[in-house]
């Protein structure tokens, strides 16, 4: 009988992330390695990081080829448990993805690395090697390493951290800085670590050349650059804490109403039943959060994990600082208490999956975070709460790896027998329409606790009359407000001072080579910024038509009107401005947040980020500057989104026991959307809604992705692939029952330098169009053409 041999599937970690075959090397026995295991192999000259999938017996004549040995191993135990492989398999199949880049998506940036140290203790000392140092040993020096490795007098070390990673940098103050126009050195690197956040020495200097260095360390000791340690976790997210308002509801010694506490009772009967959705649906101010924190006691108690999500990290830090409020230390003790988010070291998201992956006690855990904390290796899960379940934030969709939260929240609910909750004041038009067929049990709060609901109104606005965005109405009531010491919120999606900037000379507007898209004036920065690329430039400069400066900025932003405000309101009102620029700094957003709550400002302008979540008793006037900004996207969302945003932001009206007002400016009072939104009423805008999407056969009616196609623009030899892959595609569509609608542009034809083009696909089962990606994907393998798959897309654009 001819011999057999192991053959060892690997995941790659990095580019092609394909599975391939290595054979086990002569220097370890074979029970040193362990599917779930990362391991380094070999790849042409290269060496990489890999995590093994399976092994597999083969004939040893079956091929006529040998494979490569593994290099060496990275873990004395599997850092993947069955389970979690299964997620990411199940990942890579929904997503006809590899199985190595869904793996390498869901892994912090340190446990991907092929280049680790390893340390070997023997009777000579410590000996310290990489990888790929065990090349030049001799078979003798390498089966000696094994000895030491298997005796357990071996380690595998994380590489020390450079000079260049031990700080990381932002500006110390926002825009205009003291700095000489003529200093070109220090405005570029104070604008990339505006523009980045806060980053390592390293990305600057690869990113600006190691010029920036010397200028770095000028601006550092001028103060206009702050350090702060790279890792502790705690550095950046003590900030965040000490910044924050109070928690609001669901802190020690609230106490539930009467139909709280009945909802309260049926998510505990719930608890231990098997797997179960439940969706939460409560106005805004309810106690939606007393309710998570109820039942987030029972499961902890009973001896099982519970795992909060929130769609943004000031949202998740607000949850996590009202569960450490509500659930005491003699429950769920400190160490077991964890918190997961994008503003994290990178060393502090490590130290937190091998945590997790490490712990086999199943002992209850209670985790905390934004979507990505869904990807931990958590176990014994008895509880997953989505806070906001309806926010676009949930789907992950520019990343390395697609994934929509609930799908995932649902598939490890599914697993671990747990309950998953939603919760929204507008909840995802999909899920509502699953509760209401009978497919989701329903929980409704109609009541705001402490309140009733704000009287909202239409302020309609003249076009040509109103010499600013706010109408005459609305800057009344703002004074009014300021009068008798309350707060208002004033919310505009639409950053920057001015969106268009108009050439009077030539006629036209400054717009991005890059993305086609208008530039944005941003007067504090004196820059014009594309808000889809980022590129940016000196303001003013010569028009690229006709070479003049004669402009005049067309439209106002949240920086205008905060402007504006200054001479609208009576003079030393405090005005405060919450968006993405003024929060680019670490704990920035934060601080304005506690600002605002403690009563330094009367007026806090700002974009969506201000929407949902927060409790301000003293606010009692919401004003949507432009409610008309989202209705005409080319996005079959569109009412949803613009519906779900006012209803959320109207929200943070009359939360404290005073009355609350919301008033809604629009150039189009007649349309539909506003008379569910003015009564507050979800459920008539959700049936009307409904009725437009079963004549138009949109979800919840059909199944939706889209095939985004992109290729160098300006590049004939991809424009022709596009044309020629999509006249492929439309028959392989129509053997497959998929309605196919395209290629075609993308409402946003050109980002970042290449032309984009759409296929819109409507079927009834995920499979078809998988298997249609998958034929376009082979179809244009290694030519001109990119292309991606989301399914159940929620960027349009």
């Amino acid at each position: 009988m001819p011999a057999e041999t192991v053959a060892v599937r690997t995941a790659l970690l990095s580019p092609p992330f394909t599975e391939l075959s290595y054979s086990l090397p002569d220097c370890l026995p074979p029970e040193a390695f362990f599917t779930g295991q990362r391991v380094v192999v070999p790849l042409g000259k290269s060496r990489r990081a890999g995590v093994i999938t399976a092994f597999e017996r083969q004939r040893a004549d079956a091929e006529n080829f040998t494979l490569k040995p593994l290099i060496w191993p990275l873990d004395r135990e599997p850092l993947f448990s069955p389970a979690y492989l299964d997620l990411a398999r199940t990942l890579a199949d929904r997503h006809a993805d590899e199985l190595g880049r869904i793996l390498a998506g869901m892994l912090p940036a340190g446990l991907r690395s092929p280049a680790p140290r390893l340390r070997f203790f023997n009777e000579d000392g410590i000996t310290d090697l990489v990888p790929g140092d065990l090349a030049r040993l001799s078979a003798d020096s390498l089966r000696a390493l094994g000895g030491l490795w298997m005796s357990g007098r071996a380690e595998v070390r994380r590489p020390g951290v450079s000079p260049l990673d031990a700080f990381l940098y932002s500006p110390a103050s926002d825009p205009p800085w003291p700095v000489r126009p003529a200093a070109k050195a220090r405005i570029a690197v104070l604008e990339f670590l505006l523009e980045k956040g806060p980053v390592s020495r390293r990305i600057l200097l690869n990113a600006l050349g190691k010029k920036a260095d010397a200028t770095l360390t000028v601006l550092t000791r001028a103060g206009l650059v702050r350090a702060l340690p790279a890792d502790p976790e705690d550095s950046y997210a003590g900030t965040l804490r000490e910044c924050l308002p109070a928690a609001g509801n669901g802190a020690s010694g609230f106490t539930l109403t009467p139909r709280q506490r009945e909802i309260a009772d049926e998510l505990l009967r719930a608890v231990g039943q098997g797997a179960q959705i439940r969706l939460l649906f409560g106005v805004t101010g309810s106690g939606k959060t007393a309710l998570y924190l109820d039942a987030a006691r029972a499961v902890l108690a009973s001896g099982r994990s519970v795992l909060l999500l929130a769609p943004e990290v000031a949202l998740a830090l607000k949850l996590n600082d009202a569960a450490e409020t509500a659930l005491p230390p003699d429950l769920i003790p400190p160490d077991r208490r964890h918190l997961f988010h994008g503003y994290q070291s990178h060393a502090a998201r490590e130290r937190t999956f091998r945590l997790l992956a490490g712990d086999k006690s199943g002992r209850p855990r209670l985790l905390t975070g934004t979507r990505s904390a869904l990807l931990l290796p958590l176990e014994n899960i008895g509880l997953i709460v989505m806070d906001e379940e309806h926010d676009a934030s949930f789907k992950q969709d520019e990343g390395s790896i697609n994934y929509q939260a609930k799908e995932v929240a649902w598939y490890r609910a599914n697993r671990e027998g747990a309950l998953l909750l939603l919760g929204s004041a507008t909840p995802d038009l999909k899920s509502f329409y699953a509760a209401r067929q009978g497919r989701i049990p329903l929980h409704t709060l109609t009541e705001r606790f402490g309140g009733s609901l704000p009287e909202a109104r239409l302020v309609p606005l003249a076009p040509g009359k109103d010499k600013g965005l706010l109408a005459p109405e609305s800057v009344a009531d703002l004074n009014e407000v300021v009068r008798r010491g309350e707060q208002a919120v004033i919310l505009l999606n639409r950053r920057g001072y001015a969106p268009v900037v108009y050439c009077r000379d030539c006629g036209k507007t400054l717009r991005c080579p890059q993305c086609d898209i208008s530039l944005a004036y941003h007067k504090g920065r004196e820059k014009l910024v594309c808000h889809y690329c980022g590129r940016s430039v000196a303001f003013p400069s010569p028009c690229p038509s006709c070479g003049n400066l004669n402009f005049l900025p067309l439209g106002e932003g949240t920086e205008k009107l905060e402007e504006n405000l200054e001479t609208l309101l009576p003079p030393g009102t405090g005005i405060l401005r919450l968006d993405r620029d003024s929060t680019r700094r670490p704990g920035r957003m934060e601080a304005i947040l506690s600002a605002f709550a403690r009563k330094e400002a009367a007026v806090l302008v700002g974009t969506q980020m201000l929407s949902k979540g927060h409790h301000f008793p003293d606010v009692t006037l919401a004003v949507i500057a432009d409610a008309d900004l989202g209705l005409n996207l080319p996005d079959y969302r569109a009412a949803e989104r613009t519906f779900q945003l006012i209803l959320q932001a109207s929200g943070r009206s009359g939360r404290g026991g005073k009355s609350g007002q919301v008033l809604i400016q629009t150039r189009d009072p007649g349309h539909y959307c506003w008379d569910y939104v003015l009564r507050a009423d979800y459920e008539g805008f959700f049936e009307r809604e409904l009725e437009l999407r079963r004549r138009r056969l949109y979800p919840p009616f059909t199944r939706l992705a889209l095939i985004r196609i992109s290729h160098e623009a300006g590049s004939t030899e991809g424009a022709e692939a596009a044309a020629a892959l999509g006249r492929s595609m439309r028959q392989k569509a129509k053997e497959l029952g998929v309605t196919m609608l395209g290629p075609a542009p993308a409402p946003l034809p050109l980002l970042k330098g290449r032309a984009r083009r759409h296929c819109l696909l409507k079927g009834d089962d995920w499979r078809s169009f998988r298997l249609l990606y998958k034929y376009a994907a082979e179809t244009a393998k290694g030519g001109a053409l990119a292309l991606r798959l989301d399914l159940d897309p929620v960027n349009m654009l």
